[in-house]
C-alpha cells in the first residue's frame, strides 16, 4: 500500500505486487481521475485505504468512491432539444477515441473495449441532461455543466514550486550581495586604517623609506642573528640595525601592532633597545631596532672564557636593569609577544628566542599568558647564575638546579666562572641563592603557583631582600621517580 502511495503523489495511479507469484501474490492498483490535483489524488487514496479493510478476509475487492459496479447512473432532468444529444453522442465518441492514448493502466485495447461498453450504457440516458457509467474500472460521464476540475487547480503544486524556486534564488542574491557590501566596507576601513596609521607613523618618523632589502644585502644569511628572522643591516646614513620579522595572522593583530609600535617607540630606557623604526607591508612586517654590537647576553655567560668577566656585581645589575625595564608601565604586560604567530622558521614566539624559554603550557597548550612571561624570566635568572643553556640539552637548568635545591647542595650549580671573592663570600652567595631561588619559583610547572610578574620582577631587588620566600614546588616535566639527585 506504501508503494501505490507514493506512486499516487507522482502520476495519480499506482500499482503493486507483493509475493513471489505463489498463491498468496496479492496485486494492488489505485487510480483517480486525470483532471484532479496532487491533492485530491492523495486524499482520495487516503479515503480508499481507509474503506479497503471492510473486505477482508475475502481474496479481492474494489473500492469506487463514485459507486460500485458496472452500471449507468441518468441524471433527473431532462434535455429534449437535439442538439443537445447529438453533441453528448460527439463528445461520448471523442473520448472513447482520445482516452485511450493516455496510457494508464489498462492497455489500449482493453481500455478502448472498456469505453466502448460505458459509453452504450451512458448513451442510455440520453436525452437526460446527465450520465456516468463504471465498466470494468473504466469511467465515463457526460453532462450539461462543467464538471472538469480547473486547469490552475491541477498546476497549483507546479505554481507552488515556481514559488519556492523564485524566493530561494532571491535570497541567494541578498546574501550574496549582502556579503559582498560586507567585505567591501570591511576592506574600506582596513585601508582607512592602514593609511590613519601610516601617517601617524610617518610623524613619528617610524616609517622608513630605505629600502631593508638593501641595507641587509637584499637579506643575505651572513647577517642573520641567531635562529630567528631576520638579522643586521646598515642604512644609508652608516647607522647599524637589527631588524626582526613579524607575521600577522589577521587583521586585528595588524591593527594592535600599529598601536604598539607607536607606544614603545614613545618609550625610552637605559635597559632598552630603542625601537627605530618599521616596515609595514601585508603579513610579514618588519621591526627596526638599534644594533648592539656587543651582542646578546648568552654570547658571554655560556663561553668559558669571556664568561669569567661577568662577575657576579655585573650579572645582578644585568638581572636589575632587565627587571627595571620590564616594570615599564607601558610594557609590563609584554604586550607584543602576545600579538603574533609563532616564527614558522624556528618553534618560538615572535618576541622571545629558542625553545628553553617557553612556558609548557604554551608548548602543549598554545596558552600564552602572564604566566608563560614569568617563566621565561626565571629560566634567564636561572641562566645567569649556573651558566648553563636551557635547551635540549640532557637535562635542563631549572630541573637541576631544582634536584641541587632540594638536597641542599645548591651551590654546586653556581657558575664556576663566579670566582666569589673570600671577604664578600657570605653575602655574596646568599644574594645568588635568593635569586636562584627566585627562578625556581618563576619556574614552577603549575601556573597558579607563580608569581606575578610585576613580583617576580621585584624580587631580586634589594627593597625586596627582606621577605621572605615560599619553597618552589616541581618544575616541567619533573615526576616523583626522577627527583633523586645523581651527580
Amino acid at each position: 500500500m506504501e508503494k501505490i502511495s507514493e506512486q499516487m503523489h507522482n502520476t495519480g495511479y499506482g500499482t503493486a505486487v507483493v509475493g513471489t507469484g505463489g498463491p498468496d501474490t496479492n496485486y494492488g492498483l489505485a487510480q483517480c481521475y486525470g483532471d484532479l490535483s496532487l491533492l485530491d489524488y492523495v486524499l482520495c487514496y487516503a479515503e480508499a485505504r481507509t474503506v479497503l479493510p471492510q473486505c477482508f478476509p475475502y481474496n479481492g475487492s474494489g473500492i469506487f468512491l463514485n459507486g460500485p459496479g458496472d452500471k449507468a447512473v441518468c441524471g433527473n432532468t431532462t434535455r429534449r432539444s437535439t442538439n443537445f444529444q447529438a453533441a453528448a453522442k460527439k463528445v461520448v465518441w471523442s473520448a472513447v477515441q482520445a482516452a485511450p492514448n493516455n496510457e494508464g493502466s489498462l492497455d489500449t485495447r482493453s481500455c478502448r473495449a472498456s469505453l466502448e461498453n460505458a459509453s452504450s450504457s451512458i448513451l442510455g440516458c440520453l436525452p437526460w441532461s446527465e450520465g456516468r457509467a463504471l465498466n470494468t474500472g473504466c469511467f465515463m460521464r457526460y453532462s450539461d455543466r462543467d464538471f472538469l476540475n480547473k486547469e490552475q487547480e491541477k498546476g497549483s503544486s507546479e505554481d507552488n514550486v515556481l514559488v519556492i524556486v523564485v524566493a530561494v534564488v532571491s535570497s541567494v542574491i541578498v546574501l550574496v550581495v549582502g556579503i559582498a557590501i560586507v567585505a567591501y566596507i570591511r576592506k574600506h576601513r582596513y585601508i582607512q586604517m592602514k593609511r590613519r596609521v601610516s601617517q601617524e607613523l610617518h610623524h613619528n618618523s617610524l616609517n622608513f623609506k630605505y629600502s631593508l632589502e638593501k641595507a641587509t644585502n637584499s637579506f643575505d644569511e651572513v647577517n642573520r642573528l641567531g635562529q630567528g628572522g631576520f638579522g643586521t643591516g646598515v642604512l644609508a646614513d652608516g647607522r647599524e640595525i637589527a631588524i626582526k620579522t613579524l607575521y600577522f595572522n589577521n587583521r586585528h593583530k595588524a591593527a594592535d601592532f600599529y598601536n604598539k609600535v607607536n607606544i614603545i617607540s614613545s618609550v625610552e630606557h637605559k635597559n632598552l633597545v630603542r625601537l627605530l623604526g618599521c616596515s609595514c607591508s601585508g603579513p610579514e612586517s618588519l621591526l627596526i631596532y638599534e644594533y648592539l654590537p656587543n651582542r646578546s647576553l648568552d654570547r658571554f655567560i655560556f663561553d668559558k672564557n669571556k664568561g669569567k668577566e661577568l662577575i657576579w656585581d655585573k650579572r645582578y645589575d644585568i638581572i636589575i636593569g632587565t627587571a627595571e625595564g620590564l616594570l615599564h608601565a607601558k610594557i609590563a604586560d609584554f604586550g607584543l609577544a602576545r600579538s603574533f604567530q609563532e616564527d614558522k622558521s624556528h618553534i618560538s614566539t615572535t618576541i622571545a628566542g629558542t625553545l628553553g624559554y617557553m612556558a609548557p603550557e604554551y608548548l602543549a597548550h598554545g596558552q600564552l599568558t602572564e604566566k608563560a612571561d614569568v617563566y621565561s624570566f626565571g629560566v634567564l635568572l636561572l641562566e645567569i647564575i649556573t651558566g648553563r643553556l636551557n635547551s635540549k640539552a640532557s637535562e635542563y637548568s631549572d630541573s637541576l638546579t631544582w634536584k641541587h635545591f632540594q638536597s641542599g647542595t645548591a651551590e654546586q650549580v653556581i657558575d664556576p666562572c663566579l670566582v666569589l671573592d673570600d671577604n664578600h663570600r657570605s653575602n655574596v652567595l646568599n644574594e645568588i641563592l635568593r635569586v636562584l631561588h627566585i627562578g625556581l619559583l618563576c619556574t614552577q610547572e603549575i601556573p597558579s603557583l607563580r608569581p606575578s610578574m610585576s613580583k617576580a620582577l621585584k624580587m631580586p631587588t634589594k627593597k625586596e631582600e627582606h621577605l621572605e620566600l615560599e619553597a618552589p614546588s616541581n618544575p616541567p616535566f619533573i615526576h616523583e621517580s626522577t627527583m633523586e639527585l645523581h651527580d
